[in-house]
């Protein structure tokens, strides 16, 4: 059964189509991440070579105006980029983050994203806690009956 985008609220379907990019591009995301009590991005990447991306996606001027906790994000990545629908004035979104452009289908890179790397013990936990967040998800994708076994702070 796959999930329509009927169904699907506008920054999750900015979301999906951040997530196929980033697959395409040798990124392994994952989806409501998060990285800290309190806090919970939208789309988070680990590149090949170990960058951690953060994607914020913003799906109109009300959602980017109403939300404040992105800046949290910057210290639990590499880079940070927001993702939003063509069409969005791009000069209301901070300049000196990365910007996509984004659909349920897709997304490209319109503005890079300046590389802030992360110290090295931050790197390894928030590495570790993506492998467990995502290894916990698939597993729970093949046996439904062990959700009920997994801690909700492991998600």
């Amino acid at each position: 059964m796959t999930e329509s985008s009927v169904d699907m609220q506008p920054g999750q379907i900015l979301a999906k189509g951040v997530c196929r990019f980033l697959v395409d591009e040798g990124l392994a995301p994952v989806t409501e991440l998060s990285p800290v009590r309190g806090l919970r991005t939208d789309v988070t990447a680990v590149a090949p070579n170990g960058e951690i991306w953060i994607v914020e996606c913003k799906s109109s001027v009300a959602d980017f105006r109403s939300d404040a906790k992105w800046e949290g994000y910057l210290e639990w990545c590499d880079r940070f980029f927001f993702a939003a629908p063509a069409g969005l004035p791009d000069d209301l979104l901070p300049d000196d983050h990365g910007l996509m452009f984004a659909d349920g289908y897709g997304a490209g890179i319109i503005r890079g994203a300046k590389k802030r790397p992360l110290a090295a013990a931050r790197r390894k936990a928030q590495t570790q806690r993506i492998a467990r967040v995502a290894a916990l998800r698939l597993r729970g994708l093949a046996d439904p009956g062990v959700i009920g076994l997994i801690s909700p702070t492991d998600f």
